[in-house]
C-alpha cells in the first residue's frame, strides 16, 4: 500500500467535497496509519496552519458524519506546499522523499498534459501512481495524445483514470443482481428486455461551476463518461473474474460493439437543450445564458439524451437510452429496465415489467402484475429493496483502490478512446449546429420530444 499521497488542487471543490472525507472516512475504518502522508498542493500560497483552519471547515461541513477524531486526523496530517503543476522543479520536490507516491490531479482537464509532461522530467520514483479525475481529454485525439504522455511516465497499471459512479454501491449491484441471480441471467439480453435506460437527472443548476461547466456541458461531463460506464456494467458479457483485465476487457467488448452514428442517427436519436429562467424547489433560477461565469455567446447544453443501439447477440434488438439534465423538476438518478410483455395474457391487462435500480439514493424496485381482488383481475405489485449502506463513501472506496494498486475500477486508455470514437460524430453535428439547441424552463421535466409540449 502506497502511504504518501499528494493532491494537486488543493483548495479545489474536488478536494473539498471527496477527496478529504474520503480520507476521514479511510481513517474512522482504519484504513490509514499514522504513517499515512498526505500533501496537498497548489499557487496560492499559504502556510500549513492555513490550510489546517481551512481543510478543517471543510470536512465540518462535507463529513459531518464521520468521526470528529478522524476529521481532525486528516487536517492535522495534511502539509501544503506551494507548487505549479507544470513546473518539473515544483513537482520534483513534492514527490521527493522515500518510496512510492500517488498523485491525484484534481485540476482542470486542460491542465493535466502540461502536468503529465513535466512529470517526465520529476524523476517519479518506481511504483508511484497517476490519478486523473474525468473527462479524460476532450476528444479522441486528445485523449489519444494524453495516453501517448501518460505511458512515457508510468506503465499503463499505475494510470488511475477514475470515475466514481464505478464505486457507488448500486452501480456495482447491478453487475451483482445479474450474476449472482440465476432468475436474471438467463432473461438479461433482447429476447426479454426491450429498453434500457440510464438517467442522471438533477434539480441542481449550475451552482457556481461555470469556470469547468461552461467549456464541457452534459454531454462530455456526464454521457461520455459516467452513464457510459453504467452502460458497461448493464450490457457486459458476464467476465472470467472480477479482475482488472477481465472486467476492462468485458467493457471495452460493450463500446465496440455500439453501432456507429450516422449523420442520420444523429439527428434522429439524440437531444440537447439548455434550461430557461424558471423555478426549482420554489427558488428562482436563471437562465443557463445568464448565469455568472457563462460566455453570453455559450452554445453549451445543460440537457444531452442519446440512443444506443450494441449490435451483439445478446442485445441486437434493445434500445439503449442514456440521459442527463441539470434544473429539472425532481432529482431522477436511476437505471430502469423494461421487459417485453407476455406473449398471450388470457385476461386482464398486465402492468409493465420494469426493474429499477436507483442510484441516488440507493434502492431496487421490481414492477410486476399480481391477482387482484377478482379472479380474473390483474393489479400492480411492486417489490422493493433497501440497499445495506456502504461502509465508505464512493470516493472513500475509489481512493482505497488507488492507495492499494486495485485498477479493476478505473478506466483503461482503450476505453477512455472507444467512449470519445462513439460520441465523435454526435460532438461534430452538435458544435456545427445541425442538432438545434432545445429550450426547457428551469424546473420543467426537460425538453419535449418533438411534437409535445414541454
Amino acid at each position: 500500500m502506497i502511504n504518501r499521497l499528494v493532491v494537486f488542487g488543493a483548495t479545489g471543490d474536488l478536494n473539498a467535497r471527496y477527496l478529504l472525507p474520503g480520507l476521514a472516512a479511510l481513517r474512522a475504518a482504519g484504513h490509514l496509519d499514522d504513517g499515512f502522508q498526505l500533501i496537498c498542493a497548489d499557487r496560492k500560497g499559504r502556510t500549513d496552519e492555513e490550510f489546517r483552519d481551512w481543510a478543517t471547515e471543510q470536512l465540518d461541513r462535507h463529513a459531518a458524519s464521520a468521526p470528529a477524531d478522524a476529521r481532525r486526523w486528516v487536517a492535522a496530517t495534511t502539509r501544503y506546499r506551494r507548487a505549479d503543476a507544470t513546473d518539473p522543479a515544483d513537482l520534483a520536490s513534492l514527490i521527493a522523499g522515500d518510496g512510492p507516491v500517488a498523485l491525484y490531479l484534481a485540476l482542470p482537464p486542460a491542465v493535466f498534459p502540461g502536468t503529465v509532461t513535466a512529470l517526465r522530467g520529476a524523476d517519479l520514483p518506481p511504483g508511484s501512481r497517476i490519478v486523473l479525475e474525468k473527462p479524460f481529454g476532450e476528444d479522441l485525439d486528445s485523449a489519444r495524445e494524453l495516453n501517448r504522455l501518460l505511458a512515457e511516465v508510468v506503465p499503463e497499471q499505475a494510470v488511475f483514470r477514475v470515475d466514481h459512479f464505478l464505486a457507488m454501491t448500486t452501480v456495482q449491484n447491478l453487475l451483482g443482481s445479474r450474476l449472482a441471480n440465476r432468475v436474471l441471467e438467463p432473461i438479461w439480453n433482447s429476447a426479454h428486455i426491450s429498453e434500457i435506460e440510464i438517467v442522471w437527472d438533477e434539480s441542481l443548476a449550475l451552482e457556481g461551476r461555470a469556470g469547468y461547466y461552461d467549456g464541457v456541458g452534459a454531454l462530455k461531463d456526464m454521457v461520455q463518461n459516467h452513464l457510459f460506464q453504467v452502460l458497461c456494467l448493464v450490457a457486459m458479457e458476464p467476465p472470467l473474474s472480477l479482475g482488472e483485465r477481465d472486467l476492462r476487457d468485458r467493457k471495452i467488448d460493450v463500446l465496440r460493439s455500439i453501432r456507429p452514428f450516422t449523420d442520420e442517427d444523429v439527428l434522429r436519436h439524440t437531444r440537447r437543450a439548455r434550461y430557461a429562467a424558471g423555478r426549482v424547489d420554489g427558488r428562482d433560477v436563471p437562465a443557463y445564458i445568464d448565469e455568472d461565469g457563462v460566455d453570453p455567446h455559450s452554445r453549451t447544453e445543460t440537457f444531452a439524451e442519446v440512443e444506443l443501439h450494441l449490435e451483439s447477440w445478446r442485445w441486437s434488438g434493445t434500445r439503449f437510452r442514456l440521459r442527463s439534465g441539470k434544473a429539472l423538476e425532481a432529482d431522477r438518478k436511476e437505471v430502469r429496465i423494461f421487459f417485453r410483455p407476455v406473449p398471450h395474457l388470457p385476461f386482464g391487462e398486465a402492468v409493465p415489467n420494469v426493474l429499477r435500480f436507483g442510484l441516488d439514493p440507493e434502492d431496487v424496485t421490481l414492477d410486476l402484475t399480481g391477482i387482484g381482488s377478482g379472479v380474473r383481475t390483474l393489479t400492480p405489485l411492486t417489490m422493493t429493496a433497501q440497499m445495506e449502506p456502504s461502509d465508505l463513501p464512493a470516493y472513500g472506496r475509489l481512493l482505497l483502490d488507488v492507495l492499494h494498486g486495485n485498477a479493476a475500477l478505473s478506466i483503461r486508455g482503450d476505453e477512455a478512446e472507444q467512449a470519445w470514437r462513439v460520441l465523435a460524430p454526435v460532438m461534430s453535428a452538435w458544435s456545427s449546429g445541425r442538432v438545434p439547441l432545445q429550450e426547457y424552463p428551469a424546473g420543467s421535466r426537460g425538453p419535449a420530444p418533438a411534437g409535445e409540449e414541454t
